[in-house]
């Protein structure tokens, strides 16, 4: 499904966080949103999933306006995956995972089916969490609660996946798992990243904010140049290819070092 972002900007108590952005994302693709603390990714990520709505401008999924569709209708088609997700009940992950079968249900109180159970139980296992079936949400530490959100939204079974953070509270291992799940699984993708490599590697094109605006878009080869990065994000960077997949990565420095190269001796 295509997501086109038209000129869309967010104002929250007569602040305008978010300026004129335009985005795309072809069917299938990853997209991702890097960018400093408070350059207005979550901003704009809130308004793709509808907890803001915007000034001014539309979220359009396959030409049609978003925030215009039936609330259980938008469910249907995206999931999303909020940097901060709480639970005010003591559920069971089973149950947190199954609040993703809703938008399918018909009328307020329908009755999950065997399929409805079926598709949550290959969702807690596609995240490696089939064995927290049982728990209390509440007693699980928080890389355990990020893969049963993530569930969650796979549950859903959207067209659309809005991540914000995903990597939040995951070991090394389970960021590369959570990151190429979402890309096998077939669905356009869009997903604010703090982690620049792991944004190099797993993205097909990125978006750079910085002050509520786009500054800089295209494949991550192109995007992450150490002039870029230095003028956004403060740092030096240096480039470096990885030796299997041959994605950019990114060594940093602070501007202010004074680095010296190592001196080598033959001995």
């Amino acid at each position: 499904m295509r997501i086109d972002i038209e000129d869309l900007s967010v104002e929250v108590a007569g602040a305008r966080l978010v300026q004129d952005i335009r985005l795309h994302a072809a069917p299938g693709q990853v997209v991702g949103l890097v960018g400093p603390n408070g350059s207005g990714k979550s901003s704009l990520l809130r308004c793709v999933y509808r907890a803001l709505r915007p000034a001014a401008g539309a979220v359009r999924l396959d030409g049609e306006d978003l925030h215009g569709m039936d609330a259980q209708a938008g469910a249907r088609l995206l999931a999303a995956l909020p940097q901060e997700s709480s639970a005010e009940f003591d559920f069971s992950v089973a149950e947190v995972v199954a609040m993703g079968r809703l938008p399918h249900r018909r009328g307020a109180i329908g009755r999950a089916s065997a399929e409805d159970g079926r598709i949550c139980e290959r969702a807690l296992d596609r995240v490696g969490a089939t064995h927290l079936t049982d728990r209390s949400f509440l007693t699980l530490s928080g890389g355990e609660k990020q893969r049963v959100l993530v569930a969650r939204a796979l549950a859903q079974q959207p067209r659309v996946l809005v991540l914000d953070e995903p990597t939040n509270h995951l070991d090394i291992a389970q960021q590369l798992e959570v990151l190429a799940l979402v890309r096998s699984l077939g669905p356009t993708v869009l997903v604010a990243l703090h982690d620049l490599n792991l944004a190099a590697r797993h993205c097909d094109v990125l978006y750079v904010i910085a002050g509520g605006r786009i500054v800089a878009s295209g494949p991550p080869h192109d995007v992450l140049s150490p002039d870029l990065l230095a003028e956004i994000f403060g740092v030096r960077a240096h480039r470096v290819r990885h030796p299997r997949t041959g994605a950019v990565q990114l060594l940093f420095d602070r501007l202010t070092d004074d680095v010296r190269p190592i001196e080598q001796t033959n001995r």
